[in-house]
């Protein structure tokens, strides 16, 4: 796959995933809803880092620190949400 292919297919996942965090955040704010708003932004964040940051060769730390912050991120609104 080309390089211009590949970053397109990016931009449109990344579209189809805003219209769906879009959707499941008007849906109303169960915790259900919310773990499926936080799942769908750990999609596009785990789509930006390895598609249009191309860290998908990057070395195992940079790309698991890259990766760990959304996780942790996320983790700590649904914590805050249970509370």
């Amino acid at each position: 796959m080309t390089h211009s292919k590949m970053l397109i297919g990016c931009w449109l996942g990344l579209a189809a995933l805003s219209v769906s965090t879009v959707l499941l955040g008007a849906a109303g704010t169960s915790l259900l809803l919310v773990a499926g708003v936080l799942l769908v932004a750990l999609g596009k964040a785990w789509l930006i880092i390895d598609g249009f940051m191309e860290m998908r060769r990057a070395p195992r730390m940079w790309r698991g620190l890259l990766l760990g912050w959304p996780v942790a991120m996320a983790t700590g609104v649904l914590l805050s949400r249970l509370i």
